[in-house]
């Protein structure tokens, strides 16, 4: 049996994935409008982002992304 806790994730803001690199939000979405991240949005169209995927490619760790549905 799955619980909600089990399935949850992390997600991060641009602003938040932002701060870590140190970069201007608007290039956080340019980063995955270019594949860089993957992004997910909410049902009120806001991008987040996986905070696993984002500390990842902080440390310089390659990401293999998932194909966009």
């Amino acid at each position: 049996m799955s619980t909600a806790i089990a399935d949850y994730e992390a997600l991060l803001t641009p602003a938040e994935v932002a701060t870590m690199f140190r970069v201007d939000p608007k290039t956080v979405t340019r980063w995955a409008k270019a594949g860089k991240l993957t992004s997910i949005r909410t049902l009120g169209g806001h991008r987040r982002y996986r905070e696993t995927e984002v500390r990842a490619l902080l440390a310089g760790i390659p990401v293999r992304l998932a194909q966009a549905s």
